[in-house]
């Protein structure tokens, strides 16, 4: 089980580095769940590098890894904000934004290790997925 955030699912649609151990981690899980706001987040970030066609990709591999969407709820706003208030850009070495608090949220919330790129949520107290 994880969650997988924005970071993972964008440095596969890109082709970077970290492409074959995050399909792997993701392929791998028995569940795979993913926060509506980080999909919105991809698809914004799909479509102004790569028009229709970003929107396109990430649809189909949306589609291909059975990730689950799960939409932004009360718990975990109340999770985003303490995530901000003690991890947040400007408060912490970690530098959570606006994303990162609402994946942080629902990997807190649903008790997952969290699948990303990068060193901000290494900062935190989430688990680490892959």
């Amino acid at each position: 089980m994880m969650m997988v955030d924005s970071s993972a699912v964008l440095a596969i649609l890109q082709r970077e580095p970290e492409l074959e151990p995050f399909l792997a981690a993701i392929g791998a899980a028995e569940v795979r769940l993913i926060s509506a706001v980080s999909v919105l987040e991809c698809h914004l970030i799909s479509l102004s590098r790569r028009r229709e066609r970003g929107r396109r990709e990430l649809d189909a591999f949306l589609a291909k890894t059975g990730l689950e969407i799960v939409a932004f709820d009360a718990d975990q706003l109340a999770v985003a904000r303490d995530a901000f208030a003690k991890f947040g850009k400007g408060r912490h070495p970690a530098r959570l934004n606006f994303g990162d608090c609402c994946a942080y949220a629902l990997a807190k919330a649903r008790g997952l290790p969290l699948l990303f790129k990068g060193d901000d949520f290494g900062r935190t107290d989430v688990g680490v997925a892959g």
